[in-house]
């Protein structure tokens, strides 16, 4: 007799959620026409590999291929603080065969600190679906000598200036999470930009970097024991990790950094397939599996109407364009 795995019955449970996503793909392909999509749909993340914004879209582009009936292919575009998988997106065909997964910090703070944009995110782009709500959390490499937020403040005001944190990019969340803590807690740093999470990860670990805000991917690399985790930088303590406080528990009243994470087309692509879109991003934040993912970036899964992520927009721009003029934060 056959013995049946753990393993084999979670495929099974896998195959069947996917089997029920695909049953709406008849009604989708009539939505968005008989042609669309008749190939591999290209999903650019703007920001490198390992970062939350690529995690995301592995995560959920399984479900999205199996709904669409068509690849839904990751296509890596990082730089310019996202800027240029957002050139690349509002370059292309307005067909749907091009679609960004990309912070909502990129599209609403990069037309205020850019100054040599040749494209406007927010009119160039359309929101389509939300993805989730992206939290930053504040690590330290092991060596720096502080256990909490009120000994780290102390440290760096012992040390004006020498020490350094990185981030994703310029105007990205948790730079401006970093931003944010150094002028409400009356201390310097020096940021350093990469190019996605991913690197800036990788210097915190090796102690190029003293410190960052990290976006979800460094988490693991707490719970091994290699980064310290401080605090997060929400109004809320997460779920994952009830112990941990969060900055405005730790004397920074206020403090929030959050920002959603989710998918954009290009500005005039049919309703009907950035509908069928949103409807397959939706199907793919009901799978248990992504779900699973999102936790572990210490993010949260965030199914949104589209009006509702379509008005986040202005909360965004208000809430972090606000310090983005307190700290004359410019790019050429």
């Amino acid at each position: 007799m056959h013995k049946t795995t753990p393993f084999s019955r979670w495929r099974r449970l896998g195959l069947l959620a996917l089997l029920g996503a695909t049953a709406s793909v008849p009604a989708l392909a009539q939505k968005a026409g008989d042609k669309w999509p008749e190939r591999p749909v290209r999903l650019v993340v703007n920001f490198a590999p390992g970062g939350a914004a690529d995690v995301l879209a592995r995560a959920i582009t399984p479900t999205m291929s199996q709904v669409l009936g068509q690849s839904v292919v990751v296509d890596n575009k990082p730089g310019a603080g996202g800027n240029i998988g957002i050139s690349e997106t509002v370059r292309a065909p307005k067909d749907g065969y091009t679609l960004l997964l990309s912070s909502g910090g990129a599209i609403t703070i990069n037309p205020m600190i850019y100054s040599k944009l040749a494209f406007n995110p927010e009119k160039d782009l359309t929101p389509v679906a939300a993805v989730a709500r992206v939290h930053v959390f504040l690590e330290t490499n092991p060596a720096v000598p502080a256990t909490n937020v009120a000994d780290f403040i102390k440290h760096l005001k012992a040390n004006p200036g020498k020490l350094s944190y990185g981030s994703p990019g310029q105007g990205s969340s948790p730079h401006l999470a970093g931003e944010m803590f150094k002028r409400m807690a009356g201390v310097d740093a020096v940021h350093a930009p990469y190019k996605g999470a991913g690197p800036a990860l990788s210097d915190v670990l090796s102690g190029q970097l003293q410190f960052w805000f990290d976006p979800g991917p460094g988490l693991k690399q707490v719970e091994a024991g290699k980064l310290r985790l401080l605090a997060i930088g929400s109004p809320h303590r997460s779920p994952q990790y009830p112990n941990v406080p969060t900055l405005a528990e730790s004397g920074l009243p206020g403090f929030d950094a959050d920002t959603l994470f989710g998918i954009y087309a290009p500005t005039g692509t049919p309703e009907s397939v950035i509908e069928a879109v949103r409807t397959a991003v939706a199907k793919a934040l009901e799978q248990k599996n992504v779900n699973d993912v999102i936790l572990t970036l210490g993010a949260t899964p965030a199914p949104l109407s589209r009006k509702a992520f379509i008005d986040h927009h202005a909360t965004e721009r208000e809430r972090f364009g606000e310090l983005v003029k307190a700290i004359g934060l410019k790019v050429d």
